[in-house]
């Protein structure tokens, strides 16, 4: 790697700089060399030549077309490959077949459906309120994403698939250490084949005795060609759930983390000069849930630039650092503002046939919690410097390792 790309910039699995990183990133080329572990790729870092290459149909999804995998040189063994060899199901096809995987979902997710969940989405934050108030009555700190943001979208994404709570406490562990880099690649395709035997039990009994939930619709929607598969509704069902609480985990406590560190824009929502939605779009533009979104596959040489993707070469769209183009979002893009005019151009949840359809889910999540939040604890504030919060070692997520408050 080093002689071939000497000057690659090597993401760090430890995440132990992001935002040091980011800059880096931010101020390299819009197509630029990096490394995955001792794995060459291109990331995008540019907002348009990303828009443009999330539109290209030369880039696909199928790891097949990787030159990397067909020679052997990645293996089963790399601890990035189950963010991409994960299955037959929408996140992992395109063309014809992408459209005919993903319209089951959107049939199944459709606004009706997610209109119908706002209740539910506002029962299970006040539940978790409840819960942090618990937990304060000492005075002592309180964890935010252990207590509120970590379970609420897990409890509402289970709610919507019809998986039981009593599986939670699993499926958050088993998430958590596919993630983690620091966990050895053979417990992890241990859990990946845990997970593929969990999900397809739960198939097989809702296509059985089917409920009024996501996953039946999946099973049961017949329009837009062939009715899914068992492994195609397996497939979609397991990267749905964990799409469907990563991101808004940390969605919600990137947004707590930049308003308590920015108390005259957080006045300024309270005073309602500005919406809760734009500091959603904000905190998805400067600091949004996914960094690195691995991979599409050139099948053809793409030129951008005077760069050119060769054929089977790997992409990475960074897009935390696409949330930082000065060209799109002014030269202050390193600042948190709610008042930025261009905030909702931001693309954190993709853009183009692939573009998360979780978006809107996770959108009406922090829409809900939020507001509820702060207007629950009115004195919140950090309980620890922000310069003190860490992340997590996930090369992939924006997942912050706790987030200490103090309620009262």
């Amino acid at each position: 790697m080093s002689s071939a790309c000497p000057h690659a910039i090597a993401i760090d699995p430890m995440v132990g700089d992001l935002a040091g990183e980011t800059a880096r990133l931010a101020a390299a080329a819009a197509v630029t060399r990096i490394e995955l572990l001792g794995v060459p790729a291109w990331t995008i870092t540019d907002h348009t030549v990303a828009r443009q290459l999330l539109t290209d149909a030369r880039l696909v999804k199928d790891i097949n077309a990787w030159k990397l995998w067909r020679d052997g040189v990645v293996t089963r063994q790399w601890p990035l490959i189950g963010m991409i060899d994960a299955g037959r199901s929408m996140f992992t096809v395109d063309g014809p077949e992408h459209r005919r995987l993903r319209i089951k979902t959107t049939q199944a997710l459709t606004p009706r459906r997610l209109e119908e969940l706002r209740p539910t989405i506002e029962r299970l934050t006040k539940e978790l309120l409840d819960d942090l108030d618990e937990a304060s009555r000492d005075g002592a700190p309180v964890d935010l994403k252990q207590v509120f943001a970590y379970p609420l979208p897990m409890r509402v994404i289970s709610e919507l698939m019809g998986v039981p709570r009593s599986d939670h406490a699993m499926l958050l562990d088993w998430y958590k250490k596919f993630f983690s880099m620091v966990t050895p690649q053979d417990e992890r395709l241990r859990i990946i084949d845990a997970m593929d035997v969990y999900f397809t039990e739960m198939v097989r009994a809702k296509t059985a005795e089917p409920t009024d939930d996501l996953t039946s619709a999946l099973i049961l929607a017949d329009e837009g060609g062939e009715p899914l598969t068992e492994e195609e509704v397996v497939g979609n069902l397991k990267a749905l759930v964990a799409a469907g609480h990563e991101t808004t985990v940390s969605l919600i406590l990137n947004a707590v983390r930049a308003l308590l560190t920015h108390p005259d824009q957080l006045a300024q929502v309270r005073a309602g000069e500005v919406e809760w939605k734009q500091v959603i779009e904000e905190t998805l533009r400067f600091d949004g849930p996914v960094t690195h979104l691995l991979m599409r596959f050139a099948t053809k040489d793409i030129t951008v630039g005077d760069t050119v993707i060769e054929q089977g070469e790997g992409v990475v769209m960074s897009y935390r650092a696409i949330g930082r183009d000065t060209a799109v979002f002014g030269t202050d893009a390193d600042e948190f503002d709610i008042t930025r005019p261009t905030a909702s151009r931001n693309i954190s949840f993709g853009y183009g046939p692939h573009i998360c359809p979780g978006a809107a889910l996770a959108r009406l999540e922090a829409a809900i919690a939020l507001p509820a939040l702060f207007s629950r604890f009115p004195t919140l504030s950090l309980a620890t410097p922000a310069d003190q919060i860490t992340n997590l070692p996930v090369m992939t997520q924006n997942d912050i390792a706790a987030l200490p408050l103090q309620l009262t």
